[in-house]
């Protein structure tokens, strides 16, 4: 689009300095950026409607005459028109209304309008509907459909599609360049495509639009898709490009920490491990991702890998999105380590005054070998001395930029760092075909011995007494519980009431138990000493908000309670079920929800009920809440795709691999043209 690519909006009729600063705030500075901009749906305005055949829910254009226009006074004040064609008679409602409007509005003037038809108390009614006056015979509706555009910018509906429209007229005179190869099989040239989506004929099949499954859908994303995977094997050839430290390691020394592990390690924990090695041992950097369900073994992984990493004289950063989780790692890697003289650093944003300067010192030096921490140690006055190794935990928690400015802190010649991110998310394949295409995957998917299932339930909240006796039960009978307190709102402040209300609540219904609180007001020493006493028994029953959803391992633990499940994504829910059932005994999750459930509300917990398995939990949260929920999106970046919609264009991620895998081979001159009209400059997006 050689022309129109390059043309500013301010060469469209009506765009001034004002309604371009607007544009470029949504991401719209040239034309071809409002060619990109689709219709989120599609308004039928090509036929006129019978008021006598209008059904209610849908929209639909009548056509008829004023009978009366007259100011109604119930509950709310409003202009009620009684408008009539020779099959019937509708009610016009208008809370909104001027005298100019209702003067305007005399017996038989004629109006055409469009609306959704809805039942009230007159009978069918159009509340604020779209109108105008229109003569006898005056020309029929809409020649195509009408787009509806995503309303952002504070831009009107009337402007975006005036503005489309002029976009899409420059497509006659100046042709889409074609960037997929000429002998695909795709039924839509660009330039069509971007034509039909615009302004649709009024034949077009609303369904398939709908579903974003028309052709010309399809040949948009399919072109977006093949443009986001080069991206990816372009960044991964970057980096594969640079040089990293060697970490040979010590074998004899990993074997030795292993041997003196209290248990076996799984086969597949060996597995992944043998693959970590063999990267990390290759003067190329290791980008591989680790997945692996809660409980599995990942820490043990990324261990192994630390040692390896310091055996070689690289010091290691390990990276945890809460300072629960960080604060794990640290005790875990201590005891672990107890015995082979390695320093560790702990790191945190609550770490101040001479404690940090310690710290940072022996980070500086090279010191300290292993460095734990939250998002604490990507800030600017944190300097390594000779970083060989990054482990990010809970990787999505992260955004890009932060990821990113870890690893460019490996110090002077010492190349890039390896990275090892891990996730107890399991990325379902048709996600990390898309999103991880850089990275290589290992799975941990088996489980330690003697991991006891957890029951699942699904309990009304007006059974709320039944719960609360059998949180006595279990305690009576020698075991613990957790009671996990959610909000809608992202409030530590709200969350830490809810939990101390919670508390109080059932500490006079339980008189007997001994109960803790854990919220994400506490200090972390009061933090500390909570868990500390819940995990030694000393405590009966921990209430707690979602800041347990990573923590501390509690194998007594049997049953938890889960209070508004329906507010949480089935990732989270699964993540904090993993918190019981690390014991031998058998365990129980009770998701207590509140009645009237949504219908997607009720198959998210549907699907908790029927599986423990975490990859079908992920694929069932991908396909309820899209891939921006489940992967941190709006902080990471990732698959802020224009087009393409997943898991809905799932099956076209075969064919998408093919297209790319036959440009990279043979048409290398469209590689960098089809990224910037895809992604721009904007490719750090997919970094980790």
């Amino acid at each position: 689009m050689a022309g129109i690519a390059g043309d500013p909006v301010t060469q469209l009729r009506g765009v001034g300095p004002k309604l371009a600063a607007k544009l470029a705030d949504a991401g719209i500075r040239r034309v071809e950026d409002l060619l990109f901009h689709l219709p989120l749906r599609y308004q039928d305005r090509t036929r006129v409607t019978p008021i006598g055949a209008t059904q209610e829910g849908v929209d639909v254009v009548i056509e008829g005459d004023v009978r009366v226009a007259d100011i109604a006074f119930g509950r709310r004040r409003s202009l009620v028109v009684r408008l009539q064609d020779g099959s019937g008679t509708i009610t016009l409602r208008f809370f909104h209304f001027s005298a100019a409007q209702k003067n305007n509005l005399n017996p038989g003037t004629r109006l055409r309008c469009f609306g959704q038809v809805r039942r009230g108390g007159s009978g069918l009614e159009k509340y604020h509907p779209e109108y105008r006056q229109v003569s006898e015979g005056e020309a029929p509706v809409e020649e195509a459909l009408t787009p509806v555009y995503p309303a952002i910018g504070g831009i009107g509906q009337n402007q975006w599609r005036n503005l489309c429209a002029q976009a899409v007229s420059r497509l006659k005179h100046s042709a889409p360049q074609e960037l997929l190869p000429a002998n695909n099989r795709l039924p839509y040239g660009l330039g069509d495509a971007l034509v039909y989506l615009h302004s649709p004929p009024p034949d077009a099949p609303q369904e398939a639009l709908r579903e974003g499954e028309h052709p010309a859908q399809l040949r948009l994303a399919i072109e977006e898709l093949v443009a986001h995977n080069l991206t990816l094997q372009g960044l991964r050839a970057q980096q594969q490009a640079e040089g990293a430290p060697v970490l040979a390691g010590n074998p004899a020394l990993q074997d030795r920490f292993l041997a003196a592990l209290p248990f076996e390690p799984t086969g597949a924990q060996q597995r992944v491990m043998a693959e970590i090695n063999d990267d990390i041992a290759r003067p190329h950097p290791m980008l591989r991702l680790v997945q692996g369900d809660v409980g599995s073994g990942k820490t043990l992984v990324a261990a192994a890998a630390a040692l390896q990493a310091i055996a070689s004289g690289f010091q290691v950063a390990i990276m945890a999105p809460t300072e629960i989780l960080a604060e794990q790692h640290r005790n875990n890697f201590a005891n672990w380590f107890a015995e082979l003289d390695i320093e560790i650093a702990w790191l945190s944003g609550r770490i101040k005054g001479k404690k940090r300067e310690t710290a940072l010192q022996a980070i500086a030096s090279g010191q300290a070998a292993l460095v734990v921490g939250t998002h604490a140690l990507f800030q600017a006055d944190v300097f390594f001395d000779r970083l060989g190794l990054v482990v990010v935990d809970e990787q999505h928690r992260f955004g890009v930029h932060q990821r990113l400015s870890l690893t460019e802190k490996s110090g002077t010649n010492v190349g890039r760092p390896h990275q090892l991110v891990m996730t107890a998310t399991p990325i379902p394949r048709t996600l990390s075909m898309v999103a991880y295409a850089d990275l290589d995957c290992s799975v941990i998917d088996e489980l330690p011995p003697g991991r006891q299932p957890v029951e699942t339930v699904l309990i009304d909240n007006s059974r709320r007494d039944q719960i609360v006796e059998r949180v006595s039960n279990a305690c009576a009978s020698g075991r613990q519980a957790y009671w996990v307190c959610t909000l809608v709102e992202e409030s530590d402040v709200l969350q830490a009431q809810a939990a101390e209300a919670a508390a109080q609540e059932l500490a006079e219904a339980l008189p007997g138990l001994r109960v803790g609180m854990v919220h994400g007001r506490l200090k972390p020493a009061e933090k500390d000493t909570v868990m500390a006493a819940f995990k030694a028994s000393e405590l009966d029953l921990l209430v707690a908000t979602t800041v347990i959803e990573v923590g501390v391992d509690v194998p007594n633990a049997s049953l938890m309670i889960i209070e508004n499940p329906e507010r949480l994504g089935l990732a989270q829910l699964h993540q904090l079920r993993g918190r019981v059932g690390r014991g031998t005994a058998a365990s129980h999750c009770v998701l207590l929800y509140q009645s009237p459930l949504s219908f997607n509300g009720k198959q998210r917990l549907q699907a908790m009920r029927a599986s423990s398995d975490g990859f079908f939990i992920a694929e069932k949260d991908l396909e309820l809440r899209g891939p921006g929920e489940v992967l941190g999106t709006r902080q990471t970046g990732l698959m802020e795709f224009r087009i393409a919609q997943l898991p809905a264009h799932n099956h076209l991620l075969d064919e998408v691999q093919t297209l790319a895998d036959e440009i990279q081979a043979n048409h290398r001159g469209l590689i960098e043209p089809l990224i910037k009209r895809w992604t721009g400059s904007n490719r750090e997006f997919a970094k980790v």
